[in-house]
This record gives structure tokens, C-alpha cells and sequence, in this order.
């Protein structure tokens, strides 16, 4: 497929703050992350990922909607109205957060907050 120069549209994952926060932590010291978007509220976060993703998108606790052409990887006003960039696409080490590093990330720190809890 020929470049066109324009930056491919890219699925996004909605989770919780809290989860949010924690995973985009881990990927941020292990892999790299994507740009991330919070909506106004700090109820959620939003991490764009690659294009089709929203098809085999799984995990409890988490949506992924396909976006078209509405946000595009790299693109730097945030594609969701009412939302701001938490990481933005200039800060970002990739154009998408890789799906299946989101997936561990996630329930890692699913797992972490269950135990930081259970001792409070």
C-alpha cells in the first residue's frame, strides 16, 4: 500500500482512572506508550491503539471502539470530545500502544491495586 502521508486511524481502549493510571505507568518503564487521553471528569483514560483492534478486543473492565477516521495515531488534538491528553502524541514513544503489552499491563495492575486494598 502506497504512503499517503497521512496517519493511520487508530481503535481506542477506555478503562478506568485508577487501572489507567497504573498501567500506563508500567507501560511507560517497560515498553513505551502510546499517546493516552483522560477525560475532563478523571473518570477514565483512553489509550489509542493500532487500527482493528476493537475486533479481537476482550478484557472485562475495558471497552475498545473502532474510531474511522475520527482519531488518528499521532495526531495532535485529542480525537474524543471532552478529553485531554494525559500522555500526548509528541511525548508518546509510539503512534499506538501496542494491544497486547495494554493487556498485560492492565491486569497487572488490576492485580496490584487489589492487593494495595486488601492492606489499607
Amino acid at each position: 500500500m502506497a504512503d499517503t502521508g497521512e496517519t493511520p486511524p487508530c481503535d481506542l481502549v477506555t478503562v478506568p482512572a485508577r487501572e489507567g493510571l497504573e498501567a500506563a505507568d508500567i507501560l511507560r518503564i517497560r515498553h513505551g506508550v502510546g499517546p493516552v487521553l483522560h477525560d475532563r471528569d478523571g473518570d477514565t483514560l483512553g489509550f489509542l491503539v493500532p487500527p482493528g483492534t476493537a475486533e479481537r478486543w476482550d478484557l472485562p473492565g475495558s471497552a475498545c471502539t473502532q474510531t474511522y477516521t475520527a482519531a488518528r495515531c499521532g495526531s495532535e488534538a485529542p480525537p474524543v470530545t471532552g478529553s485531554g491528553w494525559l500522555v500526548p502524541p509528541d511525548g508518546a514513544r509510539q503512534e499506538a500502544t501496542e494491544p497486547h503489552r495494554l493487556r498485560a499491563a492492565l491486569s497487572e495492575a488490576v492485580t496490584m491495586l487489589r492487593v494495595v486494598d486488601r492492606c489499607q
